[in-house]
């Protein structure tokens, strides 16, 4: 994301953004000035009901401030989740659906290494002595079968269309 800033503009160095529900989304975008510094920009940006644009709050932090500003918003987020509403499942909310974008195939978890692979399966089963000597596997020989002849159809009894 970039914006202007006096006819100039200024692009992010690096940039990420939370869609939260269908109409709010937050952007945060580190950006360099001129002396090669940095501060971060967190915009909220929400969709207008008459679908006539957006309204946007911006809010400009600066490195010196980092540390004070992660502080108070910890605190604050941590006093919302164990006093005010200790029995919230805020983990419920941990989705990452885009639906403007939604995932290209139903499984996108990453595939497992073998390390995990191991791990899961010694957590599981427990450790068997190896037998002393491998049996003989026989693997059986399938035989082609010829269907008896049919009137062509999935014996339904529905008439069905011939090509």
């Amino acid at each position: 994301m970039e914006y202007e800033n006096n006819d100039k503009k200024i692009e992010s160095v690096f940039s990420s953004k939370i869609r939260a529900g269908k109409r709010r989304t937050y952007f945060f975008d580190v950006r360099a000035t001129k002396g090669n510094d940095y501060f971060l920009t967190i915009t909220e940006s929400r969709k207008r009901f008459d679908d006539n644009g957006y309204d946007r709050s911006k809010i400009f932090l600066y490195k010196e401030d980092f540390n004070k500003f992660l502080k108070a918003m910890t605190e604050s987020l941590d006093y919302v989740k164990t006093e005010l509403m200790p029995d919230f499942d805020f983990d419920a909310f941990n989705h990452e659906f885009d639906p403007e974008n939604p995932p290209q195939y139903p499984n996108t978890y990453p595939a497992a290494t073998e390390p995990l692979v191991e791990a899961v399966h010694h957590s599981v089963l427990p450790e068997t002595p190896a037998p002393a000597s491998t049996p003989e596997v026989i693997e059986p020989t399938i035989e082609p079968t010829i269907a008896p002849e049919t009137s062509g159809d999935n014996l339904s009894g529905e008439e069905v269309d011939i090509w």
